[in-house]
Order: C-alpha cells, then sequence, then structure tokens
C-alpha cells in the first residue's frame, strides 16, 4: 500500500486530496503546516509528499528544499499541490527539489498520474 502524506493547511483541500486518494486505496496521513510535514515526514517515511504552497510559518517551498536535502527524507519525492500557478513558483519548486508540479484545483487522473510517474 502506498503512503500518502498530504501537507496543507485547508481542512478543504486535505479532505478533496484525500477522499481521491482513499477510494484508491492510498494510506493517507495529513499535516497542517510545512514544520509538521516535514517532522511526519521523518517519523512515517511516506512514499510521496503532497506539499501545499502558501502556508503560515515554513511554506512549501521551505519544507520541499529541507526534505529534499535531508538524507533521511530525501528519497521521497514531493510533488507541490499549489494555486500559485505562475512559471516561476514552478521552476523554484523544482528548484527546491519537488519532482511535479500541479496547480489546484487539481484533478483525480492528473493527481494520481502524477504519483505514479514520481513513484515509478
Amino acid at each position: 500500500m502506498t503512503k500518502v502524506l498530504i501537507v496543507d493547511d485547508s481542512p478543504t483541500e486535505t479532505f478533496q486530496l484525500s477522499s481521491m486518494l482513499e477510494k484508491k486505496g492510498y494510506i493517507v496521513m495529513s499535516a497542517e503546516s510545512g514544520q509538521a510535514g516535514v517532522d511526519l515526514a521523518r517519523r512515517q517515511k511516506p512514499d510521496v509528499i503532497l506539499m501545499d504552497v502558501v502556508m503560515p510559518g515554513l511554506n512549501g517551498f521551505q519544507a520541499t528544499r529541507l526534505l529534499s536535502k535531508d538524507s533521511e527524507t530525501g528519497h521521497i519525492p514531493v510533488i507541490i499541490v499549489t494555486t500559485k500557478d505562475q512559471q516561476t513558483d514552478q521552476m523554484w519548486g523544482i528548484r527546491q527539489g519537488a519532482k511535479a508540479y500541479l496547480t489546484k484545483p487539481v484533478s483525480e487522473k492528473l493527481l494520481l498520474d502524477a504519483i505514479t510517474t514520481v513513484i515509478n
């Protein structure tokens, strides 16, 4: 079973993403801030992380950089899932270590395809 960590401060977004994934058999965990996401990733070692960008405290770009440079979590692919849709945001996200960048609202097919791609 594939374990997915959703890091997003919006309960609505977390619920929507969780619903899409759980009905496909994924095990879903969530964190409401960048720092909580980093801490949970270190403890639980998910197979993939879905990371929002705009969050209080440690934002998604900062959290992605921490995770990708950490020897304990650097192997875990991060997919940024955000409303920030500028090309510069996408380039910056990939530079921080993200393996994919999706813009909200994200379709179920696009989300599942991205997860399959980064895991394989």
